[in-house]
């Protein structure tokens, strides 16, 4: 598993619409047993529930399971703490390294585009 300094070397999140829990859990250096019970003390975490009640995570919940990763390994936040930032309207500060990381991802994804139009 990831060391709690390492959040800004988590893994590009790829361009699909769905992620399994296994998948999940490689992109955010997180086991699927914490998984599990983040999406019962956040409220925000709600990933789609099919056949045979498995889950499956869309890319919002993925960057949210980031920052609640990030509020609590790399800030220190208690759970109860996550909780209240999460839900306060004022939003923690985005990293520089973060925004590189984003901006990223939407070039490789353009570039995927283009590659897929020519």
């Amino acid at each position: 598993m990831l060391e709690a300094s390492n959040n800004n070397e988590l893994p590009a999140i790829p361009g699909k619409r769905y992620f399994t829990i296994g998948e999940v859990s490689e992109l955010c250096g997180v086991k699927p047993h914490v998984l599990r019970y983040w999406e019962q003390e956040f409220s925000q975490l709600k990933p789609v529930k099919r056949r045979g009640n498995r889950r499956y995570y869309q890319r919002h919940d993925v960057v949210l399971i980031r920052e609640i990763r990030g509020l609590l390994y790399e800030q220190g936040f208690t759970i109860g703490g996550a909780r209240q930032r999460l839900e306060s309207d004022e939003k923690p500060e985005v990293s520089a390294s973060d925004k590189k990381q984003v901006i990223r991802e939407i070039l490789k994804e353009l570039e995927d585009l283009r590659t897929m139009l020519a």
